[in-house]
C-alpha cells in the first residue's frame, strides 16, 4: 500500500528551488522523493514541515543528497534527523 506523499516544487525569491513535501515518507514512496530531488539542478531546499512520518528509507534518500540540500523541519522530526546524523551533514532549519 502506498502512503500518501505530495511533492511540490517552486522557486524561492533567492532563485533556489524548494521542494515541499506533505504527508508521510516511507519505503513505498521514496522513489518519488528521489526523482523529485534528482530532477532539480543546483542547491535544493526541502521543506519537511508537512511531514508526519519519516522512516529509514526516506532518510537514506536524503543522505544521498546531503551535499546539495538544506532541510526545513519541525521539532517533531528533530530526533530522527539528529540521531541519524543527517543534521550534522546538512543545514537543518527550524529544529530549535
Amino acid at each position: 500500500m502506498t502512503t500518501l506523499l505530495t511533492l511540490t516544487t517552486s522557486r524561492r525569491p533567492d532563485g533556489v528551488t524548494e521542494l515541499t513535501a506533505v504527508g508521510e515518507i516511507d519505503m513505498s514512496n521514496t522513489d518519488a522523493l528521489a526523482t523529485a530531488i534528482e530532477t532539480t539542478d543546483g542547491p535544493l531546499v526541502i521543506d519537511l514541515t508537512g511531514i508526519e512520518y519519516l522512516d529509514s528509507a526516506g532518510l537514506s534518500v536524503l543522505f544521498r543528497h546531503a551535499d546539495r540540500i538544506e532541510l526545513v523541519a519541525t521539532p517533531l522530526l528533530a530526533p530522527v534527523l539528529e540521531v541519524s546524523g543527517l543534521a550534522e551533514l546538512t543545514t537543518v532549519h527550524g529544529l530549535g
